[in-house]
């Protein structure tokens, strides 16, 4: 379903529930691709900014168009490699947001980043637009492990950008990848606690995994890459969630440590199933109109999608309403990602079916039984062990 800015100027708002909206721009470009990334992401040899600048403001003002002035809890900037944008189409980005919606106080404003010494450059002009925290994309603190996985950035460019992020910006997270070919349980404590060390706020972790299309998975059928079989790749997961313990992070959710009180709350919104608005070329969305989720969805290619925002003010490909089933299938799917699990009230609310109707209950009573699950008071979650063995126990759960 696609309209026009007239269709989106004359649609209501969804003024029943003003509940508070997460923003998510994507950047598609990058320095090079990585060979195990599926994500949306191309390498150009020259970027129009201006172009790419004023079609996201004006997607982002088309959907403020229909939206209303909701609650707005966060902006993520996200890729691709969005520390490659020019710092002025941040704070623009920025700027708009907070015109066009309601921001909360301290709202968070978070930009991926990768520790090449060109975008470290930028930090400083990035924490001047507004960005308050940010996303850093180390991967990995061993020299071959960096070579392998095709970063552009060496051990010492991260370890540097660390130290810089950490004395810029009020929040700091970092990404680091697990279960890499060849990779030993002591050298990834001693990587943790490396990282750790310098920025102990926030993790995210990322097990390697063989996408469809990637040259790493070309390279496995080829029999030329390993990776660790899953009881190894099992040791590697545990001991993250002990190495973050002795720094004072807690696991909130499947793949993400964090202080108290600093959890990211961007995602935090994807996990409870609530409302984000995605634009930009390939972005996705989830926004309520009346009793109607909608998912949306824009063009993946840059080009064509800066080409229809140019024509019809926004760049949308798809926007389906989605069946209460459905919500229900991606709110489990979601919700029982994160530590505190789901709550049944605001599950029923959201997708129209009770949380005991949307699980197969034989399955449910054995995950309880083996200590995969636990009911809580307000609803259901996964234990750690169950949390382990997610993917599995999902496919079974979910009706």
């Amino acid at each position: 379903m696609q309209g026009s800015r007239k269709d989106a100027a004359s649609r209501k708002p969804y003024i029943g529930a003003m509940d508070p909206l997460a923003l998510y721009i994507h950047w598609p470009f990058c320095l090079a691709k990585c060979p195990y990334c599926d994500f949306n992401s191309h390498v150009r040899a020259r970027i129009d900014q201006r172009r790419f600048r004023a079609a996201l403001r004006a997607e982002l003002a088309w959907e403020a168009a229909r939206l209303g002035r909701r609650p707005l809890v966060s902006i993520f900037f996200g890729g691709g490699t969005p520390s490659l944008m020019a710092p002025e189409t941040v704070a623009e980005l920025i700027a708009d947001a907070r015109r066009l919606f309601a921001p909360v106080p301290e709202m968070e404003i978070t930009l991926e980043a990768n520790p090449t010494s060109v975008e470290a450059a930028r930090l400083a002009e990035v924490r001047a637009a507004g960005v308050n925290r940010l996303s850093l994309g180390v991967q990995a603190l061993d020299p071959a492990a960096l070579a392998a996985l095709g970063r552009r950035h060496s051990v010492a460019e991260a370890l540097a950008a660390l130290e810089s992020a950490r004395a810029l910006f009020p929040r700091l997270s970092f990404d680091l990848i697990t279960a890499r070919p060849g990779q030993t349980l002591p050298a990834w404590r001693a990587e943790l606690r490396q990282a750790l060390a310098l920025a102990a706020d926030h993790l995210s972790l990322y097990q390697l995994t063989l996408e469809p299309g990637t040259p790493f998975t070309a390279r496995a059928r080829r029999g030329e890459l390993v990776l660790p079989d899953p009881e190894a790749a099992a040791a590697l997961y545990e001991a993250t969630g002990e190495e973050a313990a002795r720094f004072g992070l807690a696991a909130y959710e499947v793949s993400n440590y964090a202080r108290p009180g600093a959890e990211s709350r961007h995602n935090l919104q994807y996990w409870r199933y609530g409302d984000y608005i995605g634009i930009g070329a390939g972005a996705h969305g989830r926004l309520s109109f009346g009793p109607e989720l909608r998912a949306t969805r824009r063009l993946r290619a840059p080009e064509a999608w800066a080409a229809q925002v140019e024509a019809r003010g926004h760049g949308t490909e798809e926007e389906e309403v989605l069946a209460p089933a459905t919500r229900a299938r991606e709110a489990l799917l979601m919700g029982l990602r994160l530590s505190e699990g789901i709550d049944a009230a605001r599950f029923a609310a959201r997708t129209g079916i009770a949380l005991a109707a949307a699980v197969d209950a034989p399955v449910l009573g054995q995950a309880l039984a083996a200590g995969y699950m636990v009911r809580t008071p307000a609803g259901l979650a996964a234990t750690p062990e169950g949390r382990l063995r997610l993917d599995a126990l999902l496919a079974a759960l979910v009706v």
